[in-house]
């Protein structure tokens, strides 16, 4: 039996996590849940899982459920103490299904325990790729994608020499505003935004869906998990979210993935691999798909996606900056402080005001997401 710590267990990742679970009780034991301020759901799902472990980031939310709580699972409380959580000396794989920058410190945490990683939180790489991976190869521990494109990619890649890649297609929905123009979406709403076509996830990965910068999040993401340019990354559009992604050998052969929208289905392989284990999943029923379409990405209405691809060719630290730019401009859109294109806005001053540093050492990375996040908040008060 497998002993998982869940890091972000309240979430949309996490809570799916826990199915998987669920479904093969016989397989996985539940050793560590970790959350940030959901104390009554965190407490639901320890009476559940028994762990032996169970976190809040939040330091009000764990007084809050450890005033009520009597059971047996060891609780604690405060940012320090979630980072801990991924260093449980008995926890095989590390789940880290919580969101944004967050993730990094309790991911390298994890590493240097010798801990194997089933990544959800793409920041993770998006800001610190060179040296997640670098920890990843001298620790000597599985590093395996939980995002349903890259699930794909390391599936079509299973059996095939990495050196004969010729490209990674990424597939993207085009999220609700698919084929809209800049000009359709001045005045966006919230309630637009988030009516998401085809994926049912959290408020901030489906506001990044909607300007396409979490496809961007997924081109770096890509870069690193695979060791390919940027060259090779090419985002395809393809509306039905049917092909969770694609590679193309150097021969023209085209090998795909497909299944339905769900993402249970990759947070099982990476929890399993090496084996597959039988699912409840919905079945594909290809007498019923009737059309699956592909289509270029509007990187001019969508920018997201275009910064994304620049921040990554010039490297350094400024994925860093562009990602903390955007968590804040993301929040402020879902507080109803700007409109939905002012993100962009706010991410194209950062990344023009800040220099890049090359070869940034971890403080050093830690420093250029507080500059990011500074200045996008001045950037905004000083917009009004």
């Amino acid at each position: 039996m497998k002993n998982i710590a869940v890091l972000g267990s309240t979430g949309s990742i996490g809570r799916q996590t826990l199915d998987v679970v669920r479904s093969h009780p016989e397989l996985f034991h539940i050793s560590v849940l970790a959350a940030n301020r959901s104390d009554e759901l965190l407490e639901q799902q320890i009476k559940e899982f028994q762990p032996e472990l169970a976190v809040l980031a939040d330091e009000a939310a764990y007084q809050r459920l450890k005033a009520r709580y009597s059971g047996k699972t060891k609780l604690a409380g405060g940012r320090q103490a979630f980072i801990d959580a991924a260093a449980v000396p008995e926890v095989q794989t590390v789940v880290t299904a919580m969101m944004g920058f967050a993730g990094l410190e309790p991911t390298l945490k994890a590493l240097d325990a010798k801990k194997n990683i089933a990544l959800a939180n793409k920041e993770t790489l998006v800001v610190a790729g060179e040296i997640v991976m670098r920890r990843v190869k001298e620790q000597g521990v599985a590093l395996l994608p939980v995002d349903s494109e890259h699930g794909a990619f390391f599936q079509c890649l299973q059996g095939e020499r990495r050196d004969k890649v010729e490209k990674l297609l990424l597939t993207c929905s085009g999220g609700p505003f698919r084929g809209r123009k800049r000009e359709e979406l001045v005045g966006a709403t919230k309630a637009q935004v988030l009516a998401h076509p085809t994926w049912t996830m959290g408020q901030k990965i489906t506001v990044d869906s909607a300007s396409l910068v979490n496809k961007g999040l997924e081109v770096i993401e890509a870069k690193w998990l695979y060791g390919v340019s940027y060259d090779q990354i090419q985002v395809v559009v393809h509306p039905q979210s049917i092909v969770h992604s694609m590679v193309q050998f150097c021969d023209g052969s085209v090998i795909a993935q497909l299944g339905c929208p769900d993402m249970k289905l990759p947070i099982q392989y990476a929890l399993t691999y090496p084996e597959r284990q039988p699912s409840q999943f919905e079945r594909l029923d290809f007498w019923q798909l009737h059309d699956l379409t592909f289509e270029r990405p509007d990187t001019e209405t969508f920018k997201g996606l275009k910064f994304a691809y620049e921040a990554g060719r010039i490297g350094g630290s400024m994925p860093c900056v562009f990602n903390g730019a955007n968590e804040v401009a993301v929040a402020a859109f879902l507080r109803g402080d700007i409109h939905f294109l002012d993100i962009y806005d706010v991410i194209e001053a950062a990344m023009l005001k800040r220099e890049t540093i090359l070869e940034p050492t971890l403080e050093e990375l830690l420093a250029e997401d507080q500059w990011a996040r500074s200045y996008a908040r001045d950037f905004l008060a000083k917009r009004g």
